[in-house]
């Protein structure tokens, strides 16, 4: 008895996805997709299929399961023509084709980019005339080859941090050399303590702040070339002579720098805690309470009779 009830409660439809019955609608069409039984065993075709629509989002090629048994779902399409079923391929193609294509073109653009640059440079670097005709008479090959590689190089030079390895030095070293002790002579002797040693010498390094400072180099190279060595008449040699003395100015200016911050975290003091300063409440603060309290909400008994307003008097 209890078997036939089992038995009549499963063969009884209902969808799961509207909670029809065949009493609801004996027209629509009832489909079983998956393992399920009971009341999930069937479900109307029409809202099976919108929700495969939800699930798809408008790409048919997804694939999808019944959420209570994890059944996949045995969708069929109908026979395509051949027109359509090659342009259906050709699709499929030019979507699979298009991430290389986009990277392609990006890594096309930034060598390209890098290979104008690498020629702006040489002509900035050793004149104008005198770049063009190296340019000229050299191989077109090492000429594609070699102008990336100018950028590249110059954002890895940046990226060497020399002073650091000078400071390190200078702060292990500097107590030992004489003349470091003449010239500084209260270097040491300033140092309350060795602060530890948690953090870096330099902040992290910034990708903008390191590209910036490379691609300038030259030109800053240029303009400090031309002010320090004016007197030299080769482009290329006052270029180089203006590189080096701005990267070695700048260098001991951050050295110089980073020395000061080190000696004011190493001569930092904490203070003792002042209870009195804390606990004094501020007199202005006390007015103002004073009088916002109105003498309406004043208990006459609690006042003291004795106590006499001076403005009264």
């Amino acid at each position: 008895m209890s078997q036939s009830r089992l038995q009549q409660d499963e063969d009884r439809r209902s969808c799961w996805v509207c909670f029809a019955t065949e009493e609801d609608d004996r027209t629509a069409a009832w489909v079983r997709p998956c393992r399920c039984r009971g009341t999930t065993k069937w479900v109307h075709q029409t809202c099976l299929q919108r929700w495969v629509d939800e699930k798809q989002k408008g790409n048919s090629t997804v694939k999808v399961a019944c959420p209570q048994c994890n059944t996949e779902y045995l969708i069929l399409f109908p026979k395509l023509g051949p027109v359509v079923y090659v342009m259906d391929i050709i699709d499929r193609v030019i979507y699979k084709m298009c991430p290389f294509v986009a990277g392609g073109i990006f890594i096309g653009t930034v060598y390209w980019t890098m290979v104008t640059y690498g020629a702006v440079t040489v002509m900035q670097v050793l004149g104008h005339k005198e770049g063009l005709n190296v340019m000229e008479q050299a191989d077109p090959l090492f000429l594609l080859i070699g102008l990336p590689t100018i950028p590249l190089m110059l954002i890895l030079g940046k990226m060497v941090r020399w002073e650091d390895y000078v400071l390190r030095l200078w702060r292990k070293h500097s107590s030992k050399l004489p003349l470091i002790n003449y010239l500084f002579p209260d270097e040491h002797s300033r140092l309350s303590r060795v602060p530890a040693d948690t953090v870096t010498l330099t902040d992290p390094i910034s990708a903008t702040r390191v590209l910036c400072g490379a691609l300038v180099m030259p030109t800053i190279a240029t303009i400090v070339g031309k002010l320090m060595f004016g007197f030299v008449q080769s482009n290329f040699q006052r270029t180089l002579l203006g590189g080096i003395a701005f990267v070695a100015i700048k260098g001991v200016l951050k050295i110089y720098y980073k020395q000061q911050q080190y000696l004011r975290q190493a001569n930092r003091i904490i203070r003792d805690y002042e209870e009195d300063t804390q606990e004094t409440t501020n007199p202005i603060v006390e007015s103002q309470v004073a009088h916002s309290v109105d003498p309406h909400l004043v208990d006459p008994h609690l006042v003291d009779p004795h106590q006499v307003d001076p403005l009264q008097e």
